[in-house]
């Protein structure tokens, strides 16, 4: 069992209804456990489902702990257009992540996940505030991308949805392995729907997300600390096994940002 990290607290967790309808596919997604604190995601031969926050935010801290399906062909998201997505077809679970700015994304990293996901529950967040996005796993940092607009480089300008799904992604998501749907129902598990965010009332972030009336804003979230550069350094070294910026064949010359890296 995963250890929680320390900023993760009481506050902010709420049951699925208090901040999520089901967007699709919804004699898929069965309720469990008192109050609604846990979801379950089922994907079969005839269809997968999905989920969604009511508001749109503008920075924030936001979390899920998920079980993933045991079958290892499909695609399990959890995104803000930042992504976590669980690619099968091989004997690792493969977790991608890609990042969307003003509609643009091929920037995709990969990792082989050190623990099997289909097992336990596991912490999955994203910190986003003006100055970077970083992507946790179990409290470990396995992605960041800073802020380099002065760059040219693109950076988020307008508000996002939180969405979970299940979904067929034979073809692309399983190494062009089918899926074997006598093995199924396939069952995604979500529970500790965190939500710190600053809700949006328009498609515009509004100069108020940016303000350290957020915690995620304070100087301390601005940059890794030593303890979490370390440990992210880490990940990079022994687990990524796709970055988009050493994908000479894509990008024959490095995008901006990985140029500062």
């Amino acid at each position: 069992m995963y250890k929680r990290p320390p900023y993760i607290t009481g506050e902010g967790v709420a049951s699925f209804h208090q901040n999520f309808d089901v967007s699709w596919g919804h004699d898929h997604v069965l309720a469990l456990g008192h109050g609604g604190t846990r979801i379950q995601l089922t994907m079969d031969e005839h269809s997968g489902c999905g989920i969604m926050s009511k508001l749109k935010y503008g920075s924030g801290f936001f979390s899920n702990e998920i079980e993933a399906p045991g079958e290892r062909l499909y695609c399990c998201c959890h995104h803000l257009l930042f992504d976590f997505e669980f690619l099968g077809g091989s004997k690792k679970t493969i977790l991608q992540t890609n990042i969307y700015t003003n509609g643009v994304g091929g920037r995709e990293q990969r990792i082989h996940l050190w623990f099997d996901p289909t097992s336990d529950f596991h912490s999955y967040s994203i910190l986003w505030n003006h100055y970077q996005l970083v992507f946790y796993i179990d409290n470990i940092p396995i992605r960041v991308f800073k802020n380099n607009t002065r760059l040219g480089v693109g950076y988020p300008t307008q508000g996002m949805m939180i969405e979970g799904t299940l979904w067929n992604g034979e073809g692309w998501a399983s190494n062009g392995k089918p899926i074997n749907w006598r093995e199924g129902p396939f069952k995604a598990i979500y529970e500790g729907f965190k939500i710190e965010g600053c809700p949006l009332e328009g498609p515009i972030i509004s100069q108020e997300c940016e303000t350290s009336k957020y915690w995620w804003n304070g100087e301390k979230f601005r940059q890794l600390d030593p303890v979490q550069q370390r440990a992210y350094e880490n990940v990079r070294r022994k687990y990524v096994n796709y970055d988009y910026c050493n994908d000479r064949w894509r990008y024959p010359e490095a995008p901006l940002e990985c140029q500062e890296q």
